[in-house]
């Protein structure tokens, strides 16, 4: 489970980096707080679905490309 948290945390933050925005700017657009998404995309933090999916609209991109990309890196 360690792995594909860290590889889901990759995921999200290649993502991010690739539009351009902050952990400051996710958080904002997501509505989760700054920490979280440092701890999600550090792999220290298990999103539930529900958070998965804000993760993916605030990115613009499917819940399916995330986890993908994770399956992909682990």
């Amino acid at each position: 489970m360690p792995e594909l948290l860290a590889s889901f945390g990759l995921a999200v933050r290649r993502a991010r980096t690739e539009k351009g925005i902050s952990q400051e700017q996710l958080a904002a657009l997501s509505g989760l707080d700054r920490t979280y998404v440092s701890g999600l995309e550090r792999g220290k933090r298990n999103p539930t679905l529900a958070t998965q999916e804000r993760l993916a609209a605030a990115l613009d991109v499917r819940i399916a490309d995330l986890v993908r990309t994770a399956e992909e890196m682990a």
